[in-house]
């Protein structure tokens, strides 16, 4: 997943990081980074997907 970003003509250098920053978020690059910081086994993937499951559920009924 190569992420490239060019710079257009006359497009300041912050503009640049903010156009680079913004599509790194779009992308979820950071977020999946993230995840796969320290291993995960299936068992606790399962139970950690069921509690954000359960606690979605319940802000959605809330509301």
């Amino acid at each position: 997943m190569a992420l490239e970003v060019w710079i257009r003509e006359g497009e300041s250098q912050e503009s640049l990081l903010r156009r680079f920053q913004r599509m790194v978020q779009i992308e979820g690059i950071l977020r999946e980074a993230k995840t796969h910081r320290h291993f995960v086994s299936k068992r606790d993937a399962a139970r950690i997907k069921a509690k954000n499951n359960a606690r979605r559920r319940r802000r959605q009924g809330n509301k």
